[in-house]
């Protein structure tokens, strides 16, 4: 692809901010093949070859080993077929990179450090990609001379990571005097005019590849032997003037196009914020009505469809999704009745001795409803409205095998109910087995009980895909009445999340008790309302379902067609 056929993409490459860096990437790869300047070479036809450029240094060189200024260097191996991936034209000259450049390392023992001093520059200062010298350290006067006997740093010189982050090439743009270690050190030969900036393009591009290739089990590294054998493609230096100022300038284009595109999707998002904020006012009805049309436009981002899940359940449990269904439904049951029919089936449980007589709960203040409820609906404890039962076992299978050896009950942990978002909400598999029920264990708790776990991971919630026994981490929910009020609870434990994670201390593992579920005051609508609600919401989950599985089939193409055009 040559340097027109980019610009002639590039609007359509950077619609997605991920294509930024993959467009740096391709520039650099077209830049070190030659494609980026056919043109320029049809130009300049009688330019120098690179070959007579590298003869002039190695001519160079040897005067300099000579007057004994720098020490012979170790012959290097020819290069090998496979180490070329690429075809250069035919005025550039594959070589190794220390017959073209002096490639020295600093330091790699730890000086003594002094408060003022000379910087040693290390591999953290080029993170940035830019020589960062924020909190730097300071050797004395008497190491600084002895680092800088043999890598002495000047301007336009190059510094490249060794360990850790590998790479990150800098080139030296201050005028100070410093040290380095753990940093190659990459220089030009004297007496020739020097174009760092393409060696800097050169070390990007290939810094991926030398990062494959390193050592070091616990903390990556490459040595100055494999950087001195780094094979790289040098062009006529005219040339490479012509590819920087071509790069800089793609660069520069690209970047442009990132930050419109990141203020663009900035805009989508302030305004999708904006509206479903709106919805969870008391304009909801306004609001919904005008932001159903533009879903498709302005939930382009999956960060936006989660705020979109989220208000829904917001808007669920406010009664705000139903506004229209009690208009047309003015005579139904109101929630005070279903209230009072679960409380008769508890107290029928306990006077059979299947549940215990349960804690009697504060009646809800009128200085703790935080929000007006719609006709109909009563505010109430949470533990009114059905049967809330923690699991027994403190035993895990990794601290008791015993218990968990030729297992055959299924227990259900906090991971496996965090799984169920992979699956619909549906619990449907777990890691470990009880092999004697009786031994920690209280109930087998039925396919389709809503779990809600308490520790580690708080208010994740799932359904039972199957008879299971729980930990004292997880918490089943039976409803007493219909089934679609587990399925609301399920709503109301996802809205409240952030807030039962508060109650949590900040231990090692956070967990909250099961008084503190009891406790939270609960937004009960008639029966005949939260079957609508469930049906309605589910509906809406089904939306946002699209609108994830259209962007990121969206992102695919996308990718798809950038690589096309990378490879075109």
């Amino acid at each position: 692809m040559t340097h027109s056929h980019i610009i002639e993409y590039f609007k359509e490459l950077s619609i997605h901010p991920k294509n930024a860096e993959e467009l740096k990437g391709l520039i650099l790869q077209l830049a070190v093949e030659g494609k980026l300047t056919e043109k320029w070479r049809e130009e300049n036809p009688n330019v120098e070859p690179a070959s007579e450029l590298l003869k002039r240094i190695q001519e160079e060189k040897a005067q300099l080993i000579k007057e004994k200024k720098i020490k012979k260097e170790k012959a290097l191996p020819e290069i090998e077929k496979d180490e070329i991936h690429f075809d250069i034209p035919s005025s550039w000259v594959w070589t190794r990179m220390q017959n073209y450049l002096d490639v020295r390392d600093g330091t790699h023992a730890t000086p003594k450090y002094v408060e003022k001093g000379y910087p040693l520059v290390t591999s953290k200062n080029l993170y940035t990609k830019k020589l960062n010298l924020d909190n730097v350290k300071y050797i004395s006067e008497e190491d600084h001379l002895e680092i800088s006997k043999r890598s002495k740093v000047d301007l336009n010189d190059i510094l490249f990571a060794m360990i850790g982050s590998i790479g990150n090439p800098v080139i030296v743009d201050i005028d100070l005097d410093f040290s380095i270690k753990n940093v190659a050190l990459i220089k030009y030969y004297t007496g020739f005019e020097y174009c760092p900036y393409y060696i800097l393009h050169y070390l990007n591009f290939k810094t991926p590849h030398l990062k494959s290739n390193s050592d070091g089990a616990v903390q990556s590294f490459i040595s100055l032997t494999k950087l001195r054998n780094c094979v790289i493609a040098i062009p006529p230096l005219k040339e490479q003037k012509a590819i920087v100022q071509i790069v800089n300038q793609l660069f520069a284009e690209i970047e442009q196009l990132e930050e419109q595109t990141k203020k663009r999707i900035q805009l989508k998002e302030d305004f999708a914020t904006s509206s479903l904020q709106q919805l969870t006012s008391s304009d909801t009805e306004n609001a919904w009505t005008f932001l159903k049309p533009h879903f498709q436009t302005f939930f382009t981002t999956q960060p936006n469809v989660k705020k979109l899940r989220e208000a829904i359940l917001q808007l669920a449990v406010q009664g705000k999704l139903t506004h229209h269904w009690r208009k047309q439904n003015p005579n139904v049951e109101p929630a005070s009745e279903l209230l009072k029919r679960i409380q008769e089936e508890k107290a029928q449980l306990i006077k059979e001795k299947k549940v215990k007589k349960e804690k009697v709960l504060p009646e809800i203040t009128e200085e703790e409803i935080p929000y007006e409820l719609p006709e109909g609906w009563s505010w109430c404890r949470m533990q009114e409205v059905g049967l809330f039962q923690r699991g027994k076992s403190k035993h895990r299978p990794r601290n008791d095998t015993r218990l968990f050896e030729n297992g055959i009950y299924p227990l259900v942990q906090t991971g496996d109910v965090s799984s169920a978002k992979k699956t619909d909400g549906i619990i449907s598999q777990h890691k470990s087995m009880y092999n004697d029920f009786g031994l920690a264990q209280s109930k087998m708790w039925d396919k389709g009980t809503l779990c809600i776990t308490i520790a580690a991971n708080i208010a994740e919630t799932g359904f039972l895909g199957y008879e299971a026994c729980f930990p004292d981490s997880v918490v089943g929910f039976t409803t007493l009445d219909s089934e679609f009020i587990s399925k609301y609870v399920e709503f109301f434990i996802t809205v409240t999340k952030s807030d039962l994670e508060k109650y949590a201390p900040s231990t090692a593992q956070k967990n909250i008790n099961l008084g503190i579920l009891y406790e939270l005051k609960f937004p009960l609508p008639p029966v005949e309302e939260i079957i609508k609600i469930v049906k309605i919401v589910n509906n809406l989950k089904v939306l946002c379902d699209q609108l994830e599985t259209s962007l990121s089939e969206k992102e695919g193409v996308e990718l798809d067609w950038m690589k096309s055009v990378i490879n075109g």
